[in-house]
């Protein structure tokens, strides 16, 4: 029997081993595929299909999927883009005569509404080169039109639909479920505003919370409705109308809004486009994607100057020490800030952040770690969709603070959360508790009983000194009296366009105009500085890793708890939210 067991174990380590070499040979077959195709040469009379219908990150590796072209399970349909490479493809493609026009894509672009909107300005900066944008969409997401919008001729298939009916955000409550499993959250906050922690205590919004909601909604809804009334020579009056009656759901009433075009299918859009490229019927278009588009010789001129604006980017929540897959580690960032501050060739530094917020104590020395960067060189903190409660932290020590209009901010508050399973234990699960201490408090914090009014009253003052400690070192950065800045405190969520009105916000403006501002604090002229972004993006292979772990954890929560899948995995982030936290108020799902 032993025998058995052993051959079987030799057979199974030989299919994983024979399996694992496969597959790295299957990727040097790919790799050496993809280095054929490194340097792509253009033809004339090209259009760039702009396929936007991607998740949207800030910077991507220059890696390409290398299985992609090999089809089926090897193609990943999910690639991430950035938008670094998105504004550059943009801004080449505008002076390369060989592309004539875009093709876009952008049915269901996954990102926040502060990058969209860098992304169609970028849209929007290419057509004053006087070349066409074409935009054709078997149906279009309410964020799909925002950026489609831009586009000269925009086609809807004649079976398909335009969501355009106004944003709304929707939050889940999960009271009702903690007081089933006898499970009971302990919150300490300090604002009226800060409300991360209300779905754990209520049922519902409360009044100071829905206010904010109201507020910052329809600050993002006028501005997307604004810009896309510019666009397309419509009222606003108009386009509320046309929302309010649904009127754009069915491409007839698209079409007669003057939301689209043209209502008809892929081959009437590509008849189109060989018109406008003044081609015949029968010759086939000439398409280059985006990858390979950058992959060809820019048609801007070289620059070899020295002098650098280093773009450090930080995405995701923050952690402290060593962040983990696609969050904020403090540890990272100040290893990254440090670097480009002892840097001979680096002029200035611009913190681009796109952060809900996190760990207040991996905030703080952050901050620190930028106002010592400060003293060396001008630092400026470029907003992207979210830079709020921690994410405002690791800015308001900047020399300038630049947002886009739709940005979320603020959200200055901390606030900590702990649950007591005492009861979940005992009633639910049989389990009991019992304890030797050798001190009055030697097992606190704990979640196995109830606090004591002392501990209660002792972790609420160090809520309360955190506070103080941000608004504090907020006021200071943004030359405000202490009173006033927290008037615009107690965890109250703004956009951009908002902080810029009330002070928490300098200027108005993309990724762009936050390099101009370093560049011109910096005294370094328009042409003779280098942008560099840092860190350097995951290989292809790294996110692969990462995606898999992602996708293996969501397929687990799908088969053990099918729809309820999503809720169970919100849940799951109570046990990481224990603590200090500099968080926003809530987690925004557009709708």
């Amino acid at each position: 029997m032993l025998g058995f067991l052993k051959n079987v174990f030799a057979t199974i380590v030989g299919l994983i081993l024979f399996f694992l070499f496969g597959f790295f040979i299957l990727i040097g077959i790919a790799a050496a595929i993809g280095g054929s195709e490194d340097k792509v040469a253009l033809k004339e009379n090209t259009v760039l299909k702009l396929d936007l219908n991607h998740p949207i990150v800030e910077n991507v590796a220059e890696d390409e999927n290398p299985f992609k072209n090999l089809g089926g399970p090897f193609a990943d349909n999910s690639d991430e883009i950035g938008l670094v490479q998105i504004r550059e493809a943009l801004k080449r493609a505008a002076v390369d005569t060989h592309i004539k026009g875009i093709s876009l894509q952008a049915h269901y672009p996954m990102g926040g509404y502060a990058q969209l909107q860098e992304i169609r300005d970028a849209l929007l900066a290419f057509k004053k080169s006087g070349k066409f944008i074409y935009a054709y969409g078997e149906s279009f997401t309410e964020k799909g039109y925002y950026l489609t919008s831009v586009a000269d001729k925009i086609f809807l298939n004649p079976a398909g639909g335009l969501d355009f009916n106004g944003i709304s955000a929707e939050i889940s409550f999960f009271k009702g479920t903690l007081d089933k499993l006898d499970i009971k959250p302990v919150v300490f906050r300090v604002g009226q505003f800060k409300s991360a922690v209300e779905p754990y205590i209520r049922e519902n919004m409360s009044e100071e919370n829905r206010a904010q909601y109201n507020e910052l909604l329809g600050s993002i809804n006028d501005q997307i409705m604004s810009q896309i009334a510019t666009s397309r020579g419509i009222s606003a009056e108009a386009l509320k109308k046309v929302a309010d009656e649904l009127t754009a759901y069915e491409p007839k009433g698209a079409l007669q809004s003057k939301l689209v075009t043209n209502v008809g299918y892929l081959d009437e859009f590509e008849t189109a486009l060989k018109k406008k490229l003044n081609i015949d019927a029968d010759d086939k278009l000439t398409y280059v994607g985006l990858g390979k588009f950058m992959k060809a010789e820019s048609a801007i001129p070289f620059n070899d100057s020295d002098n650098r604006i280093a773009v450090i980017v930080s995405e995701g929540t923050i952690e402290g020490a060593k962040a983990s897959s696609g969050n904020i580690g403090s540890d990272d960032f100040i290893a990254e800030l440090r670097k480009a501050r002892d840097d001979k060739k680096v002029k200035a530094i611009v913190l681009r952040i796109d952060s809900p917020g996190g760990s207040s104590l991996a905030s703080d020395v952050m901050w620190h770690e930028v106002q010592l960067a400060k003293k060396v060189k001008p630092v400026v903190a470029s907003m992207g969709d979210y830079a709020a409660s921690g994410g405002y932290y690791m800015a308001m020590g900047a020399d300038t603070i630049v947002a886009l209009p739709t940005t979320i901010t603020g959200s200055i508050g901390i606030f900590a959360q702990f649950f007591n399973f005492e009861n979940f234990f005992k009633n639910k699960l049989g389990i009991t508790h019992d304890r030797v201490n050798t001190n009055a408090h030697s097992d606190f914090p704990t979640v196995t009983r109830e606090l004591t009014d002392f501990e209660k009253n002792w972790f609420q003052a160090r809520v309360n000194a955190g506070y103080e400690t941000f608004t504090s070192k907020a006021a200071q950065g943004r030359h405000m009296n202490i009173d006033k800045l927290k008037s615009l405190a107690g965890g109250r969520v703004w956009t951009g366009e908002q902080a810029k009105a009330n002070g928490l916000v300098d200027v108005l403006g993309d990724l762009n105009k936050a390099i101009e501002i370093a560049a011109k604090m910096a005294k370094v002229k328009t042409d003779d500085y280098k942008v560099r972004y840092y860190p350097t993006p995951k290989s292809f292979f790294e996110e692969l890793m990462d995606k898999k772990e992602d996708e293996m954890e969501a397929k687990f929560l799908k088969a053990q708890f099918g729809e309820m899948a999503s809720y169970v995995k919100q849940v799951q982030k109570v046990k990481t939210q224990e603590g200090y936290l500099a968080l926003m108020p809530f987690a925004i799902e557009f709708k």
